[in-house]
């Protein structure tokens, strides 16, 4: 990395990304997985993920001390590109990050209910890591259609999973809908939704 570059790191200053809804959940699906082992928390990952918030000192290369990627990493993945995020956008992400979690032995279980055939380990798991993401989008988010959810998760899986990824979830999240509507778990409301 040249001096130049190393003199405007962590973030650049020429260029900024908008957030959106879409962007979000690509971002959550981002901290899911980097916290999906527990070997990192989730809030070391969500400023970096989200704000690009950097914590390592230029001068000393090392893989500990928090460092989530390298300088050069961050500059070869764009990842030094601020995103302005809108208040409502944040505030959406933080909720499903939190259902996610609170959600994730019984999002577990529900899975593996509806994967017939399947042994939950074999599944891949960002499959697993995106049908969480959607079951506690459902649950938290009254104002999103199931429709939006469901084609927004599957599209996640044909950029990130594998080619059949997307009809396997489909398959299994409309089970898991099912189920949770029937408990009373999922309810939308809102303009567009009654």
């Amino acid at each position: 990395m040249k001096k130049q570059d190393a003199d405007k790191f962590p973030v650049s200053r020429t260029k900024v990304v908008k957030g959106t809804r879409h962007l979000a959940r690509e971002k959550i699906l981002q901290v899911l997985a980097a916290t999906a082992e527990g070997e990192i928390s989730l809030d070391d990952v969500f400023p970096h993920v989200f704000f690009r918030q950097f914590t390592f000192d230029t001068d000393q290369p090392s893989d500990k001390d928090g460092r989530i990627l390298r300088q050069d990493e961050v500059f070869e993945l764009e990842a030094d590109i601020p995103i302005e995020w809108a208040t409502e956008d944040l505030e959406y992400a933080k909720r499903v990050l939190q259902k996610t979690a609170e959600m994730q032995e019984r999002s577990r279980l529900l899975i593996d209910k509806h994967s017939k055939n399947w042994d939950l380990e074999r599944i891949a798991m960002l499959d697993r890591i995106l049908m969480n993401l959607a079951i506690a989008e459902l649950v938290a988010c009254a104002d999103i259609p199931i429709k939006v959810t469901i084609n927004e998760v599957i599209e996640l899986a044909k950029r990130y999973s594998t080619d059949k990824s997307g009809v396997f979830i489909n398959g299994i999240l409309d089970a898991v809908i099912q189920e949770l509507t029937e408990e009373g778990l999922i309810t939308k409301s809102g303009r567009g939704l009654l």
